[in-house]
């Protein structure tokens, strides 16, 4: 699971709100939903995001291992 918790800190430590960035990024309501809840986004919207922040991609989202998750074994 991705999780975009970095991306809303960051946005809180420079005083900005969802607004600010959906005005800065060029995205959309939906899409901000999307990050809020973890949810699958294309990579030009993190590519714009990262333009408007001037940050890395790490800097805004991590993984996070889904207890739900299936591992799946392979077997030869």
């Amino acid at each position: 699971m991705i999780s975009y918790d970095k991306l809303f800190a960051l946005l809180q430590s420079r005083g900005y709100h969802k607004y600010t960035m959906r005005q800065l990024a060029g995205i959309s309501a939906p899409t901000i939903a999307k990050l809020s809840k973890g949810e699958t986004v294309n990579t030009a919207v993190i590519d714009r995001i990262c333009a408007a922040l001037d940050c890395q991609p790490g800097d805004i989202m991590e993984y996070r291992k889904n207890a739900r998750a299936e591992i799946m074994t392979y077997t030869e």
